[in-house]
C-alpha cells in the first residue's frame, strides 16, 4: 500500500507544530505489544517516526523500521489502521499526525539508531511505564477492542 507523499512537519491552526510521522503495532506471539523509548526520552510509544519531505508513510514505516530495529518489513506486509491526531510525547507544544499500520515480526527486533529501550507489553497492563499518548489513549484502546470481537 503506497500513500501519496506528504510534508514531514508544518503547523495548525492554533499554531502547534504537527509531525507527520508513521507508527507500527506489531504483537508477538504471546499478544504483548512492542514498544520503543528513544534516547533522551522517557515515554514508551509504538515503533516508528517522521516522514521525511515528499517520502510516502508506508516507506517511512518501511525505513524507520529497518533503521531503529532490524526488521525487514516490506510495504505489502503492512495492514494500514488508520491515521490519528494526538499530543507528541516528547515536544512541547506539538501535536503528531500518525499514519499506523499493522507490521510483522519478521525476526527478533535489536535495538539501533536513536532507540534505547525496547519492551514487550501487556496492552491490557500498562503498569506504571510513561506511555506516549498516540499509544496510550489511541493504540491500545484499538488493540484491545479488536481482540474483544475476535
Amino acid at each position: 500500500m503506497s500513500d501519496a507523499p506528504v510534508a514531514a512537519s508544518d503547523g495548525d491552526a492554533s499554531g502547534r507544530t504537527v509531525l507527520r510521522i508513521a507508527a507500527a503495532v506489531i504483537e508477538g506471539d504471546d499478544g504483548r505489544l512492542l514498544f520503543v523509548r528513544k534516547q533522551g526520552t522517557t515515554a514508551f510509544m509504538q515503533p516508528g517516526g517522521k516522514l521525511e519531505p515528499d517520502e510516502a508513510p508506508d516507506a517511512a514505516l518501511v525505513r524507520e523500521l529497518a533503521e531503529e530495529l532490524g526488521l525487514d518489513v516490506a510495504p505489502s506486509e503492512l495492514g494500514f489502521l488508520g491515521r490519528h491526531h494526538a499530543r507528541a510525547a516528547n515536544e512541547p507544544d506539538t501535536d503528531v499526525d500518525a499514519w499506523v499500520y499493522d507490521a510483522p515480526l519478521t525476526t527478533e527486533p535489536r535495538i539501533a539508531a536513536e532507540i534505547a529501550e525496547l519492551a514487550w507489553v501487556d496492552p491490557s497492563d500498562l503498569g506504571d511505564r510513561d506511555v506516549a499518548p498516540l499509544s496510550r489513549d489511541i493504540l491500545v484502546p484499538l488493540v484491545l477492542a479488536r481482540r474483544a470481537v475476535r
